[in-house]
């Protein structure tokens, strides 16, 4: 089957909205680190392993992470920006495993939305070169 260039047009719009969605969840979960840092540690402590992660240092890495979905929204770097963040979700949906086992516990539910992100992630990643509303793409037509 031949693209054309309608059906190109249709393929950005349709991955930048989806970009825009991937990133719209992951900015709230950022943004919940810089406002509950000790929500954020339990998070670690308990779904990574990780403990005693100092406000620094979820700081820190929530700063990172606003880089990178900076980058991610904006289209740079697709390769490893839409890289790290399909990483980042895919080790946070696959350390969540416990909560699949018992989805009608608490709110276990709600941890399945992240297979159909998961998914939108991994076709981003998949598709950059068709993703092609960048601010990359607009600087370069100045």
């Amino acid at each position: 089957m031949e693209v054309t260039s309608k059906d190109a047009s249709r393929i950005a719009r349709a991955l930048f909205l989806l970009r825009v969605g991937v990133f719209i969840v992951m900015a709230v979960w950022t943004l919940d680190k810089f406002i509950r840092p000790e929500h954020t540690a339990a998070v670690f402590e308990h779904f990574y392993g990780l403990e005693g992660l100092g406000t620094a240092l979820v700081y820190t890495l929530a700063s990172a992470e606003t880089a990178l979905l900076i980058a991610f929204v904006l289209g740079v770097a697709p390769r490893l920006t839409y890289g790290v963040v399909l990483l980042l979700h895919g080790v946070s949906t696959l350390s969540a495993y416990q909560q699949y086992l018992h989805p009608f516990d608490s709110n276990n539910l709600l941890f399945f939305a992240a297979w159909p992100m998961l998914a939108a992630c991994f076709a981003l990643y998949t598709l950059r070169d068709f993703d092609t509303w960048r601010i990359t793409r607009c600087l370069r037509a100045t």
